[in-house]
């Protein structure tokens, strides 16, 4: 706990790094799609001598620009500034333990910024195989970023032989690395798909419209159809509790998950019965209704791959409230506000146990809950007496084992069971009963 703690209020810093995160993947796995999609497409437009085909990926490039570099670009800065804040330890040592994993992926990044702009100015003003080989850098540099990005987070839910061998490549190459690759290359595909649904639907050629929409659905469909193989696969390779947690052992996650599967659904059948089998009836309404059924999905998706990550941040490693693993014996014995360096409790704090206690819960509760908002502790406790509390705070890992145990001093207990019982049995309202 080396860092001071950022109150998000009402929403939590967890959502919010959920809310940012899951608009950047939505953005950034399209941004990576759609680079094979342009140069596919215009390979076959070059091929077939289509120029109608190739007037629309002039147009849908723009589109794809201003997505990608615009909104992608921001939400991705976003991610670093809300997870350095929320969580400072976790993002430390990632950066400590991945720091060339995380250089070489910034230089693809770089590579694929440089090549985007190239592409879409190279319209009319590069030779067609130079454009379309600026096209497939593009690509390549894209896909090789999601590479380096995808061994990295899925480090933090199967951190596999490193824990033991603390190599970079035992951290990169985990359990759930190849599956999860599999699976975020055919979201973009599939995504490719989906945002050139939107494009094809406002072309004004009834015919040209017809040809793109069907075109563009069955990047839809191959995409949905990969992501189901390499979703057993993802699964086969979780830790025991982590599968457990997805299926049945906390029932809001398992509802998630299932949520997941029945959208992927929806999409995959909307995109069949639409655009696909009906091209000609296919209107930019229904194109929107597809996208929001994906963002859906992937919003799910991830929340749920999140959730089965609990009680750690890093798997085996790091709690998520920021403890290490190998520092559980230190915090017990200095105490939870001894160990954080910016708890500053002054001596008139530590003889009030109800100001003590609202410190204990900043450091040790407050990376998952809010005291009001998302996840709020107030109500969580609502109707607990005092005895009761101290027996869930005890054994908290036990009775709830998606939670991290209590690591505080028994003065540390005493004081948090007495800010809990507080916040639904104010003081003053207590001393006022007969």
């Amino acid at each position: 706990m080396e860092y001071p703690f950022w109150d998000v209020p009402l929403i939590g810093g967890g959502m919010l790094i959920g809310v940012i995160a899951i608009l950047h993947v939505f953005v950034s796995h399209f941004a990576i799609g759609a680079g094979l999609f342009l140069v596919l497409t215009e390979r076959k437009a070059y091929r077939e001598g289509d120029l109608a085909l190739l007037d629309y990926l002039k147009k849908h490039s723009t589109f794809f620009i201003l997505v990608v570099l615009v909104f992608g670009a921001v939400s991705g800065v976003g991610i670093w500034w809300a997870i350095g804040l929320v969580h400072p330890t976790a993002t430390s040592a990632l950066i400590h333990i991945f720091v060339w994993a995380w250089a070489i992926e910034w230089v693809f990044f770089v590579v694929e910024l440089l090549a985007a702009f190239i592409y879409y100015y190279g319209w009319d003003r590069l030779d067609a195989r130079t454009h379309q080989t600026v096209g497939w850098i593009y690509f390549a540099g894209a896909w090789l970023s999601l590479f380096m990005i995808n061994g990295i987070l899925t480090f933090m839910l199967t951190t596999g032989r490193w824990t033991e061998s603390h190599s970079i490549v035992d951290a990169f190459f985990n359990p759930t690395m190849l599956p999860s690759l599999l699976v975020r290359t055919a979201v973009t595909i599939a995504l490719a798909g989906l945002y050139a649904l939107i494009t094809a639907s406002a072309v004004a050629d009834e015919a040209l419209r017809e040809r793109v929409v069907k075109y563009a659905s069955k990047w839809v469909l191959v995409g949905m159809t990969i992501i189901p193989i390499g979703g057993i696969w993802y699964i086969s390779r979780l830790p025991d509790q982590a599968r457990e947690i997805s299926m049945g052992g906390a029932p809001v996650v398992t509802l998630f998950a299932a949520a997941s599967i029945v959208f992927s659904a929806f999409v995959f059948l909307a995109t069949l019965v639409g655009p696909f089998l009906f091209p000609r009836r296919f209107h930019v309404t229904f194109a929107f209704v597809i996208v929001a059924l994906g963002l859906i999905t992937t919003g799910v998706t991830e929340w749920v791959r999140e959730a089965v990550r609990k009680p750690y941040i890093i798997y085996d490693y790091m709690y998520s409230n920021a403890i290490r693993t190998e520092d559980v014996q230190k915090v017990w014995e200095t105490g939870v506000l001894g160990t954080a360096r910016w708890a500053l409790l002054t001596e008139e704090e530590k003889k009030d146990p109800l100001r003590m206690g609202e410190k204990v819960f900043r450091f040790h509760c407050q990376s998952c809950h809010t005291v009001n908002g998302f996840n709020g502790i107030r109500f969580a406790v609502k109707g607990w007496k005092k005895d009761f509390l101290d027996i869930q705070i005890q054994n908290l890992d036990q009775l709830k084992g998606y939670m991290p145990p209590f690591l505080g001093t028994d003065e540390e207990r005493h004081a948090l069971v007495e800010w809990l019982y507080s916040l639904n049995n104010p003081p003053q309202q207590t001393a006022a009963r007969p």
